[in-house]
């Protein structure tokens, strides 16, 4: 009988040893006894509620579900700092990085050993993660009725949010990132930035347009998804030599019974064709070859080429509460710097983390032989990740700038960023301070939009 990987943090670091174990087309989901305590000692959406010994960590208490009072934030703005006035704990350098070496992953110690100027400014610990209640019960059911499909590559018997609160193995743990819950109908703005050397660059603007299927509030079944977890148009904007470029992507749920299905516009042939290179370790949309095409959101597409361990949970300082980098007034030039963005502009927290490993198989090719990641427990969402090459030496590093939105309430990010060691060069994504904000209730976007026909017609010029 399953019942979930999860025993408190202790024994989960044991875990990863015991989902090596267990079959993926054995599993099923967890018992009404487990799934109770859900809301009890775990979060609604399987987070240890309490916080950690000493203090460092508090215990969940519900998370940021509305404005604080007295922010002054009004609907339809960027989000305001709630926290403006918490000061910086102590720092983490490249002088002392070793005395916390426990708590950072080895993507950090690598960005601390190579560049001089990079830093973490570590603040207070606020558990603000939060979601609507219906999301909280649907995750509940999710808990007693989500399932693997396909040797791993899908899921059934989810919808809207978490599908695993109570995880037995990786495989699940990525899903939950994956299907994380996120609103259902997203318009954005974006900027992305690929800095040469000395920092110079020019903002690649994206218009982005997301209806998560998955998350749709009338869905009750996997079945009335049409296998369509995500629809997804990317439209570029600026610069010129590059606007008029659209990405449409069809994202499936469950991978084994239809792949990922993307068509692309192209205005110097003004053509729209099939693009079944958006995916694996193709080189990313927008990403000056920084980046991979599952890399984008940190991971996204199919987990087939990997083999999947837990490797277990501690505490780790990640990137979290990210208000100050999305602030109108803060402009590009004052985030993106030579070699890395300014990082008095990044707060970090120490959190409790499920570390995981995808290990690339023998029989399959991928660009990264190795894939380390780390995900808040509070909402699933990978918040770094190190990236090894075909040798096995550390290559790149993510990040992700974690905030919530507390209007919705959900967890989000304010942006992104891919570290290239080697090139010495980063891809800042996901930037949004001189764009408007993100449209979370973006009720006019339409299924009938997610055509071929119709990024045609986007594209035009």
């Amino acid at each position: 009988m399953r019942t979930g990987l999860f025993r408190g943090t202790q024994a989960a670091m044991a875990g990863g040893a015991l989902a090596a174990l267990v079959s993926v087309s054995a599993l099923a989901a967890v018992p009404e006894a487990v799934a109770n305590r859900l809301g009890q000692d775990l979060t609604p959406t399987g987070a240890e509620k309490a916080g950690n010994s000493d203090g460092s960590i508090p215990a969940w208490t519900g998370g940021l579900t509305a404005p604080p009072a007295g922010l002054g934030y009004r609907a339809g703005e960027h989000y305001l700092d709630p926290f403006a006035g918490d000061q910086v704990q102590f720092t983490i350098d490249g002088t002392n990085y070793a005395q916390y070496e426990a708590n950072l992953t080895p993507g950090q110690v690598a960005m601390l050993q190579t560049y001089p100027s990079y830093k973490m400014n570590v603040y207070q610990t606020r558990r603000t993660c939060a979601n609507p209640d219906s999301a909280y019960a649907q995750a509940r059911q999710n808990a007693v009725t989500g399932r693997l499909a396909g040797d791993g590559n899908g899921v059934v018997d989810a919808v809207r949010t978490t599908p695993f609160p109570i995880p037995n193995n990786a495989l699940e743990i990525i899903w939950n990132h994956t299907l994380t819950y996120r609103a259902f109908k997203i318009a954005a703005q974006t900027v992305n930035a690929a800095p040469t050397r000395d920092g110079s660059f020019t903002p690649l603007v994206v218009q982005t347009d997301t209806i998560i299927n998955y998350s749709n509030p009338v869905v009750t079944k996997t079945e009335e998804l049409d296998n369509v977890s995500v629809y997804i148009i990317f439209n570029t904007i600026a610069p010129a030599r590059s606007a008029g470029s659209v990405l449409l992507v069809h994202e499936t749920l469950n991978q084994a019974i239809g792949a990922r299905r993307a068509w692309q516009y192209s205005p110097g042939t003004r053509r729209v064709r099939r693009a079944p290179n958006i995916a694996y370790d193709n080189p990313g949309t927008n990403s000056d070859g920084l980046s991979t095409s599952d890399s984008f959101d940190m991971y996204n597409g199919a987990p087939d080429r990997y083999d999947w361990t837990v490797l277990g949970k501690r505490e780790v300082f990640i990137s979290a509460n990210n208000y100050k980098v999305q602030q109108t007034g803060v402009k590009y030039t004052d985030i993106v710097q030579p070699g890395h963005p300014d990082q008095d502009l990044v707060r970090y927290e120490r959190r409790r983390v499920w570390e995981i490993q995808a290990d690339l198989k023998s029989q399959t090719r991928h660009v990264y032989s190795r894939r380390q990641m780390a995900l808040d427990e509070d909402g699933w969402a990978i918040a770094a990740t190190t990236l090894y090459d075909g040798r096995g030496e550390l290559w790149r590093v993510q990040e992700r700038w974690a905030s919530v939105a507390y209007d919705h309430p959900l967890c989000n990010g304010a942006g992104d960023v891919v570290y290239d060691l080697n090139a010495g060069r980063y891809l800042a994504g996901g930037l949004r301070s001189e764009e408007g904000p993100i449209n979370y209730d973006a009720s006019e976007l339409s299924l009938e939009r997610y055509t071929p026909a119709t990024i045609r017609q986007l594209g035009v010029r």
